[in-house]
């Protein structure tokens, strides 16, 4: 076997990574200071601006975004006459959600059965350190041939649009000729992909009001209105019987054409529970990739445990409908705020409040640099070829970043295969994809300095 010394370089750093990964983790940085005070953000911040010092980065800045978070930027030049690559990440991470549920704590990064847990290890503090391996591989093997911007942002998870904002009123500061987006992942563990689309996401919170004051259920149940019963029928009126997502004038029968998700994959990708089906109709990859989809995120009702025999006055739910590409996030949040305002039973007052908003994205898969980076993968992952797929999630920084800068192109990687369980509990990340992404990016950064490009 021929020696890859970028390879070797990468696997004697990975106890260094593991180390950085751990320190990265132990930061709560959930961008909610209703969840985790806001110091925790900017530790990991002023870690991430340190890293980018400490391996050369110039014009090193924490970017004060108008959401109120901070995201890091760093330069590091290249040869004259190089082409430029911004590799992105972000240090913010989701809620752990039930702590008690984890096999070990969420901010402490623990080895368990070969992969690393920790919120964040995947999506995306991983990310970050996957960029840094690449770069450190290349920096000891000849040195890095193209010119390099990172940015990590700050509140990527909480869709608060503060570095798209900051972005488009500095249009200046992440152009670049590619754009390596280190926050998707393969397909599954093993097959390098590169995520050609997204969905773009809207956010309501809905709240509705029927009565001054809860009253006794006994004494006033059966005529008085509920408001908790009003919410509930809202609710189920976004879904057809068979679970498909239903917002009156949305349309919701796009199909896929390119890779595919195979029915008993996705039901022990998802563990599904034996015995229970899968919602909508259509391949799993039209419904995941290619269609609308809503999803509650959560209910403001009274608990079980202390629940007292009331009528409800008020009720509040917070939903999600991801807009795949080709549809309009805006136009998609006027149809939802319609279709539950029309759906609203007993005259209901009711009251939409839009709290997030990303357009869904589409890549150009025929440049130089997929072609690149298609080469890459086949390096880092012997046998393999790199596959196109997409992903239901969304990075509304993408759609910023193509219509700032319409020549770059931009590939989405990462560490979020199904296996790492991203946004739940128990997020792992896989050390041996995370060297293999390293390797890949940095063949990567090689190939495409030598690339021809318009």
């Amino acid at each position: 076997m021929t020696a890859n010394p970028i390879a070797e370089t990468v696997a004697s750093l990975m106890p260094r990574a593991r180390a950085e990964l751990t320190e990265l983790v132990a930061f709560r940085s959930v961008a909610d200071p209703a969840v985790f005070p806001r110091g925790e953000c900017e530790a990991a911040a002023a870690w991430v601006a340190d890293a980018l010092r400490a391996e050369g980065f110039q014009d090193v800045a924490l970017l004060d975004t108008p959401d109120g978070t901070q995201s890091v930027y760093g330069l590091l030049p290249g040869p004259e006459g190089a082409p430029t690559v911004l590799l992105y990440a972000h240090y913010d991470v989701q809620p752990p959600l039930d702590e008690n549920a984890w096999l070990t704590p969420p901010f402490e990064l623990t080895e368990r059965d070969g992969r690393w847990y920790g919120r964040g290890a995947a999506d995306c503090k991983g990310g970050l350190v996957m960029h840094l391996l690449a770069l450190r591989a290349l920096k000891a093997n000849g040195g890095v041939p193209v010119s390099v911007k990172i940015i990590a942002e700050g509140s990527e998870e909480q869709g608060t649009g503060g570095l798209e904002r900051y972005a488009e009123s500095r249009p200046d500061l992440l152009a670049a000729d590619a754009v390596v987006v280190g926050d998707a992942g393969n397909f599954r563990t093993g097959l390098p992909t590169v995520t050609a689309t997204l969905r773009g996401m809207t956010m309501v919170r809905v709240e509705v009001d029927t009565l001054a004051g809860n009253l006794h259920s006994g004494q006033f149940g059966g005529a008085a209105p509920d408001a908790l019963a009003a919410l509930i029928r809202v609710l189920d009126s976004l879904r057809a019987a068979d679970g498909s997502t239903t917002v009156d004038g949305l349309a919701a029968d796009a199909g896929w054409d390119g890779l595919d998700y195979a029915e008993d994959d996705f039901r022990r990708d998802a563990e599904v529970l034996d015995g229970v089906g899968l919602i909508g109709h259509g391949s799993v990859a039209d419904r995941i990739w290619a269609r609308p989809a809503v999803t509650v995120l959560g209910i403001d009702a009274p608990p079980v445990v202390g629940a007292t025999p009331s009528v409800q006055a008020s009720a509040r739910a917070l939903i999600s409908l991801r807009v795949p590409p080709g549809q309009d996030a805006g136009a998609a949040t006027e149809l939802l705020t319609a279709h539950i305002e029309r759906h609203t039973p007993w005259g209901a007052r009711v009251r939409v409040e839009q709290v997030g908003e990303g357009q869904p994205f589409r890549a150009d898969t025929t440049g130089p640099a997929y072609a690149a980076m298609a080469d890459a993968m086949s390096v880092a992952y012997p046998g393999q070829e790199m596959q196109v797929a997409g992903q239901g999630g969304s990075i509304p920084l993408c759609n910023t970043l193509a219509s700032l800068y319409p020549r770059a192109e931009i590939l989405l990687i990462g560490l979020s295969e199904p296996e790492a369980r991203i946004h739940a509990v128990n997020e792992s990340v896989s050390p041996d994809e995370l060297r293999r992404l390293a390797v890949a990016e940095a063949h990567f950064l090689v190939n495409y300095a030598g690339a021809g490009r318009d």
